[in-house]
């Protein structure tokens, strides 16, 4: 089969216990303490690219992206300061490793690995074009050339096994950010974050937005881990 056949036919469900096995190795990887301080760089491009996105869907002129060792990141566009183009470019980072995760769950529920694989680093690629720092370009092209090696030269095995914890990855560590900036906001900190700033924008409070930001991030994972784990139960 060439690799035009592999990307165009369904793939059949992982053997056995690899989306419980792959969940759980997931959930280690996002409540570990360095392991997870490396991982996070990968939450980090989707949370810009999710920014980045939503700026240029709703008419802002996207300026770059930054991407920090610290796994911090900022996304500069340019546009009118407020209104709801702006507001919904804010709100659009959190959600966004989790929203991805929700949709590759559907793509692995319908049998999509390859297709999964190659799209993604496609993303990534496209991620790319826009980044203005070193240290991104580095992060962004070591994610991109994995997906890519596994997509090209993996057995399905290992494909499919790659993809269900990168999927599971996507959805729960779109979850702890949500957290994490809840603790450094009770702490007083990160006072110009998204929820923030949307609260500026909006006149709703952050706690509000924190509040919407986190029911985002569970009902994808709860979501995305239903489409996960039916093969195993089927």
């Amino acid at each position: 089969m060439n690799g035009l056949d592999q990307l165009v036919n369904a793939q059949p469900d992982p053997a056995g216990a690899v989306p419980l096995v792959t969940g759980g190795l997931a959930l280690l990887l996002v409540l570990s303490g360095s392991p997870w301080r490396w991982a996070r760089n990968v939450v980090t491009i989707v949370h810009e690219a999710g920014h980045a996105l939503i700026a240029v869907l709703v008419g802002r002129r996207l300026q770059g992206i930054r991407l920090h060792s610290d796994t911090s990141g900022v996304t500069v566009s340019r546009g009118r300061p407020t209104g709801p183009g702006m507001a919904l470019t804010a709100l659009a980072g959190y959600p966004a490793p989790a929203l991805l995760g929700l949709a590759f769950a559907g793509l692995i529920a319908a049998d999509r690995t390859p297709l999964l694989l190659v799209l993604a680093a496609g993303l990534l690629l496209g991620v790319l074009v826009m980044v203005r720092n070193v240290y991104g370009v580095f992060t962004v092209v070591v994610s991109a050339a994995v997906l890519a090696v596994v997509a090209w030269l993996a057995p399905p095995g290992v494909q499919a096994a790659f993809v269900y914890l990168m999927t599971w990855f996507l959805l729960l560590g779109g979850v702890r950010p949500v957290f994490e900036l809840q603790g450094k906001r009770r702490r007083g900190a990160a006072r110009d974050s998204d929820a923030d700033q949307l609260s500026r924008l909006t006149g709703v409070p952050a706690a509000l937005w924190m509040l919407v930001l986190g029911v985002l991030a569970v009902g994808c994972l709860l979501l995305g881990g239903m489409l996960l784990v039916e093969p195993v139960f089927a």
